[in-house]
């Protein structure tokens, strides 16, 4: 996602590449620029030793097999698992934390950038846009292989126990905090930074936003666009609100000569059918925005109605590259671009 915000002084602005994506820090008043880098660079390494799949070292690798009996956690993880469940029940259990085995057994089981491999973009991959390579995983070196149907009894979710911060996690399921974790860094950078250098502050992980007071400026300037390919809207974020932007475009892989894209759905442990190229979602929260704008993507075609009931200011792309939006979404005619 090309999300980003802007102000009108070019120092206020950093970017940098975490987690294979792209991050973006800005800040009303360029002498805190500094500060707020550092204070946002020291929430994401706290996050991802708390809760990366993808380190051996993590505190949630480390208590792999542990966490049957319970477990006392550290209060990072405890709010990382605290907020993948409230994002699971925002989203009626469509946002779904205990996915981890089977993104693993499709294939997603290292760092993305490792997953796609060196060779030049696939058909599949070449849905991605410009400049996005995706080659095969590892697990789709053997043509044919197997993709089974998840079956559970009951969402996996609802069998997670935490009591402040004792974990429990049954041993069938493995905890993969990917997207609410995401999200629930960018809130707890931009709290911190605007809480501890008193200036307004925007942070975006991936395209992901949140955004802590108010600028001078009146608003932060988001130009919405997941692809060059996509088509592009600029918006106005007023302080204080959050954005968040899930696509089925972007980190696809191939697996067993079949598309594949992270996007789950937990009813069927595959992901979830192509409906909607993008899902952007304006709420109080990047933590909500996100689990609001994933939920989207799972539900396909029921997602605007649902959307619309939750009072969401949202923005979706579907397979062909129209628009729809709900309520509260500015319409891109160069009148009022405000979305709060």
């Amino acid at each position: 996602m090309t999300t980003t915000g802007t102000t009108t002084d070019a120092p206020t602005r950093i970017d940098w590449t975490v987690w294979g994506l792209k991050a973006s820090l800005v800040v009303d008043h360029p002498a805190a620029l500094d500060s707020a880098e550092r204070i946002m660079r020291e929430v994401l390494d706290d996050v991802d030793r708390a809760c990366s799949r993808f380190r051996d070292d993590s505190e949630l690798s480390l208590l792999r097999g542990r966490l049957s009996t319970g477990a006392e956690v550290s209060p990072m993880l405890a709010t990382l698992v605290a907020a993948a469940l409230e994002a699971a029940e925002l989203s009626g259990g469509d946002v779904d934390p205990t996915l981890g085995n089977e993104l693993h057994a499709l294939g997603y089981d290292t760092d993305f950038a490792r997953v796609l491999g060196a060779r030049a973009p696939t058909a599949a991959g070449d849905i991605g846009g410009a400049g996005t390579a995706a080659g095969p995983s590892r697990a789709s070196a053997a043509p044919g292989v197997s993709v089974r149907m998840l079956r559970r009894s009951e969402p996996g979710w609802t069998r997670i126990a935490l009591a402040h911060r004792l974990l429990t996690v049954p041993d069938d399921l493995a905890l993969d905090l990917g997207a609410s974790a995401k999200a629930a860094a960018a809130d707890l950078a931009a709290r911190r930074i605007a809480g501890g250098l008193g200036t307004a502050v925007l942070v975006s992980l991936g395209g992901d936003i949140a955004t802590e007071g108010e600028p001078r400026t009146g608003g932060w300037d988001v130009l919405v666009q997941d692809t060059p390919h996509d088509p592009a809207q600029h918006v106005r974020l007023e302080g204080g609100w959050a954005m968040a932007t899930s696509s089925t475009q972007k980190r696809r892989w191939m697996l067993g000569g079949r598309s594949m894209h992270h996007i789950l759905d937990p009813r069927s442990g595959l992901p979830a059918s192509d409906v909607w190229r993008t899902t952007t979602v304006v709420a109080s929260t990047c933590l909500r925005a996100n689990a609001l704008s994933t939920a989207a993507v799972v539900r396909g075609r029921g997602a605007i109605g649902w959307l619309a009931r939750q009072g969401a200011p949202a923005r979706l792309v579907d397979d062909r590259g129209r628009i729809l939006t709900t309520d509260g979404w500015p319409h891109d005619d160069g009148g009022d671009r405000r979305v709060r």
